[in-house]
């Protein structure tokens, strides 16, 4: 069981049906993020150079066959972050910043052995976002990222790939809080259903014996 899976019960996750203030009963402080602000953009970069590090297997032969290379984290590295109020647009900002994206890069050598390496993609960021005023407990610029590249060519005289690559940003504004929410009190948690391939189904539902009509004189 889950609670998306078939467990009935009024305290579990999922869609409102009725009055959503039936069941309601306390406000509850949570710690959470706040998001203040986001935004995404998903661009494509052509004829981007990766600079390989920490080979497995760590002396390939070269040259290499690029296979795939795709992002190992959705968190990205920011920096050389920027804010810069604008005093035309109350509670906007300018927000500059580079984004690194660690990706992992799949290939083959000259003798056909798989390997992989570890790289970064990095982009610049120059946004609009909405940014709260100063207060005690500082925002920060936050982001998300996922970029997958799939092709790319060796470039033997430098031991990289060039390759074009599909890369999707997020950049947040957000400042962990305390939060007063209502609440329909704490979840009530389905037991675990342990996963089957039903190997056996059709042939458990068979009859123990064969099912007919007996032979019978006439």
């Amino acid at each position: 069981m889950s609670f998306f899976s078939n467990f009935q019960s009024d305290k579990c996750p999922g869609s409102i049906s009725g009055n959503p203030l039936n069941g309601m009963c306390e406000k509850v402080c949570i710690q959470a993020q706040k998001i203040f602000d986001a935004c995404i953009k998903q661009i494509q970069i052509e004829n981007y150079t990766l600079t390989l590090t920490d080979q497995l297997p760590t002396d390939p032969t070269y040259p290499l066959t690029f296979i795939s290379a795709r992002s190992v984290s959705s968190t990205g590295n920011i920096t050389s972050i920027n804010v810069e109020r604008l005093a035309d647009k109350q509670g906007c900002a300018r927000v500059q910043a580079n984004v690194s994206i660690p990706v992992e890069v799949l290939y083959t050598d000259a003798n056909g052995v798989e390997g992989s390496a570890q790289a970064t993609i990095s982009v610049s960021e120059d946004v609009l976002l909405f940014v709260p005023a100063p207060s005690i407990m500082p925002y920060r610029i936050t982001s998300e990222v996922s970029a997958v590249c799939a092709e790319g060519s060796f470039n033997s005289d430098g031991g990289t790939f060039t390759v074009n690559a599909c890369i999707t940003t997020i950049l947040k504004v957000a400042i962990d809080v305390e939060l007063l929410v209502p609440s329909y009190g704490y979840c009530a948690i389905p037991p675990a259903q342990d996963y089957s391939q039903e190997v056996c189904a059709g042939f458990f539902e068979l009859p123990l014996y064969p099912q007919g009509k007996n032979c019978s004189k006439q």
